[in-house]
């Protein structure tokens, strides 16, 4: 008779805890808000914003080299990763945490500049990285590049 009531309170007590254990658990999964940096609007309505964070993750809208003198492509290059360095720091992550760059390069023939101007700016571990080649009419904001990343945080 001991022996089926200790197996009676410990399966009751295992169900508690079971019970518990999935409350838990499903807080946990459940996703958070994005919470969104500045938010650039076109004629008063949000258009986009320059930083979205969902959870640990940020994504960072392209930033480019808008204009800069000299009108080079490294110089282009080190404003905009300026630029994201900027605002990885205000949001809590850092260029070492990017997992990936998306780089718009107004010509290919400027691939090598980039290249000088880029290494070495993510430490040990750079991130993935894409570079494409825009189409005719370039980038906007007469820039010879722009960059956009995901990092966490």
């Amino acid at each position: 008779m001991k022996t089926e009531r200790r197996s009676a309170i410990k399966k009751i007590f295992a169900s508690a805890a079971g019970l518990v254990g999935f409350g838990i658990a499903a807080k946990a999964n459940t996703p958070k808000e994005k919470v969104t940096g500045e938010v650039v609007t076109f004629q008063d309505v949000p258009l986009l914003s320059r930083s979205t964070r969902h959870e640990n993750l940020v994504f960072l809208s392209g930033r480019g080299g808008y204009g800069g003198e000299p009108f080079t492509i490294e110089n282009h290059t080190k404003i905009c990763l300026d630029l994201i360095e900027e605002e990885l720091i205000r949001v809590g992550s850092s260029m070492e945490k990017v997992l990936q760059t998306t780089v718009l390069i107004d010509d290919m023939a400027n691939y090598d500049g980039l290249n000088a101007a880029y290494k070495g700016r993510f430490g040990a571990n750079p991130p993935a990285r894409t570079v494409l080649a825009v189409a005719k009419g370039g980038i906007p904001g007469n820039s010879l590049v722009e960059i956009d990343c995901v990092a966490y945080i």
